[in-house]
């Protein structure tokens, strides 16, 4: 532990304090984290399960070009997905370049015009935005007639099931369940809270298509949205199911007719799931799949443990260290906007790419004020890697993920709430510790002074 502790002072300009501090905070969660393991052992048999049922090999690793035609290596991939999220059909594609595209495509393939989408959980992601017709976009569901309908939920958090059905009509055709919280300071929902929301749902109308947002999701729980009566699921391959090494990607997976519908919007009429090239990363698709319950560990250790450090520092965490976890996301209120610059900085600096670039607030598309983004990924865009944003706007949230082992994750927090006490931020905890107390160091002998 000495060596580990001078090693972090010397290389990475840790203090001394700061080091200590985030020492024994972990000590204080390891019984969370041995509850997190024992979800990570069963999600890991089930992906391996699902790889031996479908006897993959080396064979489904042989790239494909053009058309794609007879791709066995997606075909069989497709099928894994399908079986690990225990439903009838899957699409898992490069072709699907974002989380946002794959809930697009799922979208304007079972939509049509007069139909209406109703999302009873709130405003989704803010680049869901203009796909709605919310912010009025080019090419939006609403330009092609269909609308849309949003129900809040309560001030705890809970669904307003009187307000849902009403909100429910003949023209409601489909409902989009974001699971993760996204910009919103809101709990993420756990899979049991969108299977009874699922359920009262079908109750009143059965033929609505129940669609989950599952991006930040996968492999937190032992069981999936589909595992409680969603119709589809979407997510990223650049999130939690590509395990770090899928280079690009999305997924649909659901009832055979809703994703065969989205493939048509994917493709083309006619032509649906039987073409795609997958120009050679079938191998990174289905190792990453393989790692995704290891990495996903580890992104959850980090988000707790940053949860743990930054509430006991007195900032406001959601959710809390204790309280249980649905997806990887970490949401910590700053106070100021020069406190979420700091510590996305921090973030930055931990990474294993891009250490050395400072990210500053800016303009994105699909956000309606600036963000900064903080991002040392191998896979850009990637955020089952460490990553942290925020938009710069009141009550200045940072919203930290990722993390592609738990080592990592914690000295990325750690480096953030250095980077924190550098800029001046402190408080009277901070002062009862001594965190920022100005340390030397022996170079030659690698102690402290």
């Amino acid at each position: 532990m000495k060596m580990l502790k001078n090693y972090l002072i010397e290389q990475f300009d840790l203090t001394p304090q700061l080091i200590d501090f985030c020492f024994e905070s972990e000590k204080e969660i390891q019984k969370i984290f041995s509850k997190i393991d024992k979800i990570t052992e069963y999600n890991q048999l089930k992906v391996l399960k699902a790889m031996q049922k479908n006897s993959v090999s080396d064979a489904h690793f042989v790239a494909t070009t053009g058309y794609g035609y007879n791709d066995l290596g997606r075909d069989t991939l497709e099928d894994v997905y399908a079986d690990i999220f225990n439903t009838e059909s899957g699409l898992v594609r490069p072709q699907l370049m974002s989380g946002t595209h794959a809930l697009t495509v799922a979208l304007f393939g079972n939509l049509r015009p007069g139909d209406e989408v109703l999302s009873p959980v709130g405003k989704p992601y803010d680049t869901l935005e203009g796909v709605i017709g919310i912010r009025p976009m080019s090419g939006s569901l609403k330009e092609y007639g269909i609308t849309y309908r949003q129900v809040d939920l309560l001030a705890n958090g809970s669904f307003d099931y009187e307000n849902i059905k009403k909100a429910i009509h003949s023209k409601t055709k489909l409902v989009t369940i974001q699971r993760s919280k996204g910009y919103s300071w809101r709990p993420t929902l756990s899979v049991t809270q969108i299977g009874e929301l699922i359920a009262f749902i079908k109750s009143i109308k059965p033929d609505i298509i129940c669609m989950v947002d599952n991006c930040y999701g996968e492999f937190v729980e032992k069981i999936e949205p589909s595992d409680v009566g969603a119709d589809l699921v979407v997510g990223s391959l650049i999130k939690n199911p590509g395990g770090g090494l899928a280079p690009t990607g999305g997924y649909i997976v659901g009832k055979e007719k809703y994703v065969q519908q989205a493939a048509y919007r994917l493709s083309a009429p006619g032509l649906g799931k039987d073409v795609g090239a997958t120009l050679g990363i079938n191998q990174l698709l289905f190792q990453g799949l393989f790692l995704a319950p290891q990495v996903v560990n580890g992104s959850v250790k980090g988000a707790i443990f940053a949860s743990h450090l930054f509430e006991k520092l007195g900032f406001k965490v959601m959710p809390t260290s204790q309280e249980s976890r649905h997806d990887i996301i970490q949401a910590i209120q700053m106070k100021t906007a020069e406190n979420v610059i700091s510590f996305c900085q921090g973030i930055q600096k931990g990474a294993p790419v891009d250490s050395f670039v400072t990210p500053v607030p800016g303009d994105m598309p699909g956000y309606d004020c600036p963000v900064i983004m903080a991002a040392g990924a191998f896979v850009q865009g990637s955020s089952i890697e460490l990553s942290a944003d925020a938009p710069i706007k009141p009550p200045y949230t940072v919203f930290l993920q990722g993390g592609l082992s738990w080592h990592h994750a914690k000295l990325g927090v750690m480096m953030a709430l250095q980077a924190l006490l550098d800029k001046g931020f402190t408080s009277k905890f901070i002062k009862s510790i001594n965190l920022t107390k100005p340390y030397k160091l022996n170079k030659n002998k690698g102690e402290e002074k």
